[in-house]
Protein backbone atom coordinates (compact mmCIF):
# COMPACT_ATOMS: atom_id res chain seq x y z
CA UNK A 1 0.00 0.00 0.00
CA UNK A 2 1.57 3.71 -1.09
CA UNK A 3 1.46 6.43 1.44
CA UNK A 4 0.58 9.64 0.85
CA UNK A 5 4.11 12.00 1.19
CA UNK A 6 2.96 15.56 2.63
CA UNK A 7 5.64 17.00 1.26
CA UNK A 8 5.13 15.46 -2.36
CA UNK A 9 1.22 17.10 -1.81
CA UNK A 10 2.36 20.06 -1.02
CA UNK A 11 5.01 20.06 -3.41
CA UNK A 12 2.41 19.84 -6.06
CA UNK A 13 -0.67 21.69 -4.90
CA UNK A 14 1.91 24.64 -4.65
CA UNK A 15 3.48 24.28 -8.46
CA UNK A 16 -0.69 23.69 -9.45
CA UNK A 17 -1.48 27.60 -7.75
CA UNK A 18 1.42 29.27 -9.23
CA UNK A 19 0.56 28.82 -12.76
CA UNK A 20 -3.51 29.69 -11.64
CA UNK A 21 -1.70 33.08 -10.30
CA UNK A 22 -3.90 35.98 -11.64
CA UNK A 23 -0.32 37.71 -12.67
CA UNK A 24 0.38 34.13 -14.67
CA UNK A 25 -2.47 35.67 -17.26
CA UNK A 26 -1.11 39.36 -17.25
CA UNK A 27 0.15 39.85 -20.53
CA UNK A 28 -0.90 36.61 -22.19
CA UNK A 29 -2.09 37.62 -25.69
CA UNK A 30 -0.50 40.39 -28.02
CA UNK A 31 -2.60 43.54 -30.30
CA UNK A 32 -2.05 41.33 -33.17
CA UNK A 33 -3.49 37.83 -31.76
CA UNK A 34 -6.68 40.30 -30.37
CA UNK A 35 -6.93 41.09 -34.32
CA UNK A 36 -6.71 37.30 -35.22
CA UNK A 37 -9.17 36.65 -32.49
CA UNK A 38 -11.76 39.02 -33.43
CA UNK A 39 -11.14 38.26 -37.40
CA UNK A 40 -11.83 34.67 -37.31
CA UNK A 41 -15.11 35.86 -35.07
CA UNK A 42 -16.18 39.19 -37.89
CA UNK A 43 -17.90 38.31 -40.93
CA UNK A 44 -15.52 40.69 -43.20
CA UNK A 45 -11.92 41.10 -43.67
CA UNK A 46 -10.41 43.93 -40.62
CA UNK A 47 -10.62 47.44 -42.59
CA UNK A 48 -8.47 50.11 -41.14
CA UNK A 49 -10.16 52.60 -43.20
CA UNK A 50 -13.51 51.65 -41.57
CA UNK A 51 -12.09 51.20 -37.89
CA UNK A 52 -10.69 55.09 -38.30
CA UNK A 53 -14.29 55.99 -39.19
CA UNK A 54 -16.07 54.00 -36.76
CA UNK A 55 -13.46 55.31 -34.04
CA UNK A 56 -13.93 59.20 -34.98
CA UNK A 57 -17.99 58.86 -35.42
CA UNK A 58 -20.63 59.63 -32.80
CA UNK A 59 -23.17 56.87 -33.56
CA UNK A 60 -26.14 58.48 -33.18
CA UNK A 61 -24.78 59.29 -29.51
CA UNK A 62 -23.44 62.16 -27.54
CA UNK A 63 -19.85 60.33 -27.55
CA UNK A 64 -17.27 58.61 -29.81
CA UNK A 65 -14.31 56.42 -29.17
CA UNK A 66 -12.16 59.89 -30.04
CA UNK A 67 -14.16 61.77 -27.38
CA UNK A 68 -11.80 59.90 -24.94
CA UNK A 69 -8.91 58.61 -26.60
CA UNK A 70 -8.53 61.04 -29.05
CA UNK A 71 -8.72 61.52 -32.67
CA UNK A 72 -5.53 60.45 -33.23
CA UNK A 73 -5.09 57.86 -30.03
CA UNK A 74 -1.03 58.08 -30.51
CA UNK A 75 -1.07 60.56 -26.76
CA UNK A 76 -2.11 60.80 -24.02
CA UNK A 77 -6.08 62.35 -23.64
CA UNK A 78 -8.81 63.10 -21.33
CA UNK A 79 -11.86 61.16 -20.08
CA UNK A 80 -14.83 63.06 -21.69
CA UNK A 81 -16.73 63.21 -18.08
CA UNK A 82 -13.92 62.27 -15.73
CA UNK A 83 -10.93 64.04 -17.39
CA UNK A 84 -8.99 61.28 -16.58
CA UNK A 85 -5.87 60.86 -18.24
CA UNK A 86 -6.00 58.18 -20.53
CA UNK A 87 -3.13 56.64 -22.14
CA UNK A 88 -2.43 56.12 -25.70
CA UNK A 89 -4.77 53.62 -27.37
CA UNK A 90 -2.60 52.76 -30.22
CA UNK A 91 -0.35 49.92 -29.42
CA UNK A 92 2.58 51.44 -31.06
CA UNK A 93 2.56 53.92 -28.21
CA UNK A 94 1.27 52.11 -25.60
CA UNK A 95 3.01 48.63 -25.58
CA UNK A 96 0.67 47.17 -22.55
CA UNK A 97 -2.52 47.89 -24.74
CA UNK A 98 -4.11 44.69 -25.77
CA UNK A 99 -1.77 42.45 -24.25
CA UNK A 100 -4.66 41.41 -21.42
CA UNK A 101 -7.92 39.19 -23.28
CA UNK A 102 -9.19 39.91 -20.50
CA UNK A 103 -8.91 43.76 -19.91
CA UNK A 104 -9.35 44.09 -23.62
CA UNK A 105 -12.69 42.36 -23.84
CA UNK A 106 -13.94 44.14 -20.78
CA UNK A 107 -13.13 47.70 -21.64
CA UNK A 108 -14.26 46.92 -25.23
CA UNK A 109 -17.71 45.84 -23.52
CA UNK A 110 -17.52 48.79 -21.96
CA UNK A 111 -16.78 51.77 -23.87
CA UNK A 112 -19.12 50.28 -26.78
CA UNK A 113 -22.21 50.83 -24.65
CA UNK A 114 -20.99 54.44 -23.68
CA UNK A 115 -20.96 55.03 -27.13
CA UNK A 116 -23.20 53.01 -29.23
CA UNK A 117 -25.50 51.85 -26.55
CA UNK A 118 -24.25 48.26 -27.28
CA UNK A 119 -21.87 45.76 -27.38
CA UNK A 120 -19.39 46.35 -30.20
CA UNK A 121 -19.37 43.32 -32.75
CA UNK A 122 -16.60 41.25 -33.73
CA UNK A 123 -16.02 43.18 -37.21
CA UNK A 124 -16.15 46.26 -35.78
CA UNK A 125 -13.59 45.78 -33.07
CA UNK A 126 -11.51 44.54 -35.49
CA UNK A 127 -11.67 47.23 -37.78
CA UNK A 128 -10.69 49.58 -35.02
CA UNK A 129 -7.52 47.22 -33.77
CA UNK A 130 -6.63 47.11 -37.46
CA UNK A 131 -6.36 50.57 -37.83
CA UNK A 132 -4.90 51.39 -34.48
CA UNK A 133 -2.16 48.62 -35.28
CA UNK A 134 -1.26 50.59 -38.25
CA UNK A 135 -0.62 53.52 -36.45
CA UNK A 136 3.32 54.12 -36.32
CA UNK A 137 6.26 56.59 -34.35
Amino acid sequence: MRTFHPSRGLWAALLALTFHLPWAYAGDTSAQAQLQRWSAEATTVPNAERGRLFFNSRHGGEWSCASCHGQLPTTPARHASTGKTVAPLAPAFNPERFTDAAKADKWFRRNCKDVLSRECTATEKADVLAWLVQLKP
